[in-house]
This record gives C-alpha cells, structure tokens and sequence, in this order.
C-alpha cells in the first residue's frame, strides 16, 4: 500500500460508485490523497491503512429509527464507543438501530463495510441526515471510502464540509458523543 495523488490513472476493474466518487470529487476541485488495498474486515487492516493515510478513517454507522421512516449516516472516531441511548436523546429518535443493507444499497449505493459520507452523493431525495461527532469535525483531515472498501482517501474536513455537502445538497447535525 501507497499514499497516491487523486484519482487511479486506469479504472479497469473498479465499481461505477467509485469511479463517480472520483469525478464528483475532481469537478469540485476537492484534492485527496488514495490508498488502495485489500477489504478492510478486521481492525488490524483498517489500523494499517489509517498509517499509510496518516488520518484515522471515521467511523461511519448506517441507522434507521423502528420504523424505517427516518436515516441516519453517522460519522464518529473510530475511537469512541457508540452508544444508542446517548445519540437518541440528542436527536430526539428512540430505537435507533442499524439499518438494513438493501436500505444501505437503495438510498446511499453502498455496500455493508463501505459506508462513507461520499455515500451521499447518491442520495438524490435527501432521505438520510449526516450527523457529525463534533471531535471528526475538530480534525484537518478525515478519512474515508470512496463508496468501496476496497480504497480509502484523505481529505481536507473544511473540503468535505464546505464544497463536497453543498453540492450534495446535504448538510449536517453536529453531536456529541462521549461513549462511556
């Protein structure tokens, strides 16, 4: 694994979501740094692309109330805890749960293990809120997937914020988490 400028130069063999993960990103004059690797399954993998991207990746949780009428995508340090009850209170939501992979799939184009707030980009009915840890936002860089586990980037968080939201049409809840 390699830190590499922007997007790859061939894109043979990658996934449509992570090509426009690129364009979106290049149209926008967003600069990213790019890692590729194997699946990231296990904490020891992501631990070793957070050392080749000198940024911890968010973590990043795909949440639905009990009835599957509100989502949310929830960018927190990989560090913290997540607890329920605490994010519920904040947001006024209770029996927040995990949503489903073809919920993940059908509003955000992702996969289990690649959620990412690129994600939002396919979020065409705005269906998803973002909530953000305050401390992810404390941070000059953030790490993420480009809709792929299989590649990690690291940007600017003003860029993500300022430049990759409004273009989505997305914008954001700030929280926060202690996890204790």
């Amino acid at each position: 694994m390699e830190l590499l400028d922007g997007r790859p130069e061939n894109a043979e063999g990658r996934l449509a979501r992570e090509v426009r993960t690129y364009d979106l990103l290049d149209s926008l004059g967003i600069e990213y740094k790019r890692t590729d690797h194997e699946k990231t399954d296990t904490m020891e993998a992501c631990n070793e692309v957070d050392r080749i991207l000198g940024v911890v990746i968010c973590k990043n949780l795909f949440l639905c109330n009990r009835q599957k009428t509100a989502f949310y995508l929830l960018m927190m340090p990989g560090e913290k805890k997540f607890k329920t009850k605490e994010l519920s209170a904040q947001i006024n939501s209770a029996r927040l749960s995990f949503a489903d992979a073809e919920d993940m799939l059908k509003y955000l184009d992702i996969e289990p293990g690649s959620v990412s707030i690129m994600g939002l980009m396919n979020d065409k009915d705005h269906v998803v809120q973002l909530l953000i840890d305050e401390d992810v936002l404390k941070d000059e860089y953030l790490g993420c997937h480009p809709c792929v586990n299989t590649s990690s980037l690291k940007m600017r968080t003003e860029d993500v914020i300022n430049k990759f939201l409004p273009a989505v049409e997305h914008d954001y809840r700030t929280v926060c988490l202690v996890g204790e």
